[in-house]
């Protein structure tokens, strides 16, 4: 079913309104580092990534409703280090990201309040943009809320129309429109798993399996006609608001084209939002992968438990940033474990940040110190190797402790190792 089709900034109109976070200096190191290696989670194994002078990146935002919590940044600090690994071998980045403010979570929780989905929208929009100034998160080149691209989605739901790609349910009070799980022959390639392990995830993570007139449990809603009481937009199929995953689909083929280099967001995305991201693109385009890489940081939990927002269990970075921690101190916290690792904040996972990062402002701030050529160039090959943090931080540490130990002959090394761990980490001696 699938039809070759351009989707550009030419045939497709958009407006973007919504504005992203302001931008903090990125030093800008001798020579280059290595290329980029990453873990695809569509080939399950660690490879180059084969990016352009200008290399693509698409990343899932937030639907904002309670932000920012540790899950969310420990997911957009992965892809800050993408960003600037590949601004560190020369590479120009076309960095997007949306903004999911359209969506059943975001109105349930604005009912639950007793304020507008709009206003709560706006407030945790603002919050979150506040959270990834303090953190030094390398801001996106288009920022885009869905509610900036219904023109889009709906032109890329008349073409999978017109390709037979998606249909509209039989139901004479809300014909809904939806993607046939079936349309691209490859479906289900990225995240690898089972029919009935994708049932069971499409059940939890917002699918309707059990929506009465689909052809399959397992597809995907595209357009869902005007509910009383819900925010609608017309259209050539009725009033009506866009589905998740085509929202995605849309804002990155008009934003970058056809084929990303990276798709990427948290773990818990696979499948079902970025499959059928993929697939909805796919169908238009007629490409064989939406993306070149697929990449996926994994979970944060609390208290022995995944950090969620249906859980409670959050712990917030502006709540952190009011009891006075350090920004610094929260992103190597997160680094202190691999980016494709489930793992746990705790009190002690900031107790150790906060030591290590007094440890390194102490010994960059040496008259003298050892040599930094070595510890930088490591750095810069570790972070190229999928983004290795927990080698990269204790490459640091050797060199911080060898300083504070024995001192050094260099009086430039500690400027050295400070640019470098800014550029490279984003982290501010």
């Amino acid at each position: 079913m699938n039809r070759p089709s351009e989707l550009s900034h030419t045939t497709m109109s958009k407006v973007d309104a919504m504005k992203s976070w302001s931008a903090p200096d990125v030093p800008v190191l001798p020579g280059r580092g290595p290329q980029l290696r990453l873990y695809d989670s569509a080939d399950r194994q660690v490879r180059p990534v084969a990016a352009g002078t200008t290399a693509t990146m698409y990343v899932c935002g937030i639907t904002p409703y309670d932000a920012t919590h540790l899950g969310h940044a420990a997911t957009y600090l992965t892809f800050d280090l993408v960003n600037r690994v590949w601004r560190d071998g020369g590479h120009d980045v076309h960095y997007v990201q949306n903004i999911t403010d359209v969506d059943d979570p975001l109105f349930e929780r604005a009912q639950r309040d007793g304020i507008g989905w709009r206003e709560l929208g706006d407030r945790e929009t603002e919050l979150f943009r506040e959270d990834m100034a303090a953190l030094r998160v390398l801001p996106p080149r288009d920022y885009v809320a869905a509610t900036e691209a219904i023109a889009e989605v709906v032109e890329v739901v008349e073409k999978l129309l017109a390709s037979g790609a998606a249909y509209v349910v039989d139901d004479a009070e809300y014909p809904d429109v939806y993607f046939h799980a079936g349309a691209t022959a490859q479906f289900g390639y990225e995240s690898g798993f089972d029919r009935d392990t994708m049932l069971a995830l499409f059940a939890e993570r917002g699918g309707d399996p059990e929506r009465a007139g689909k052809r399959d449990p397992l597809d995907a809603l595209l357009w869902r006609v005007e509910r009383p009481g819900e925010p609608s937009w017309p259209s050539p199929f009725g009033p009506g608001r866009p589905g998740w995953h085509v929202e995605c689909a849309a804002i990155a083929m008009t934003r970058i084209g056809n084929v990303l280099d990276i798709q990427g967001g948290g773990s818990d995305l696979v499948f079902p939002h970025h499959e059928f991201s993929a697939a909805h693109a796919e169908c238009v385009s007629g490409e064989r992968r939406f993306a070149r890489h697929y990449v996926h940081a994994g979970m944060i939990g609390w208290d022995g438990h995944k950090m969620s927002k249906s859980r409670g269990n959050l712990v917030l970075v502006s709540q952190l940033r009011r009891d006075g921690v350090d920004p610094a101190a929260i992103r190597l916290g997160l680094f202190a474990g691999h980016y494709r690792q489930d793992r746990y904040w705790s009190p002690e996972v900031l107790d150790e940040a906060l030591q290590r990062l007094h440890r390194w402002r102490s010994a960059t701030s040496l008259d003298a110190a050892p040599d930094a050529g070595d510890v930088v160039a490591r750095v810069r090959r570790y972070l190229a190797d999928d983004l290795d943090t927990p080698k990269a931080l204790a490459a640091l540490d050797g060199w911080a402790t060898d300083a504070l130990s024995y001192g050094g002959h260099d009086p430039d090394a500690g400027t050295t190792v400070a640019t470098a761990v800014d550029a490279l980490l984003g982290v501010q001696l």
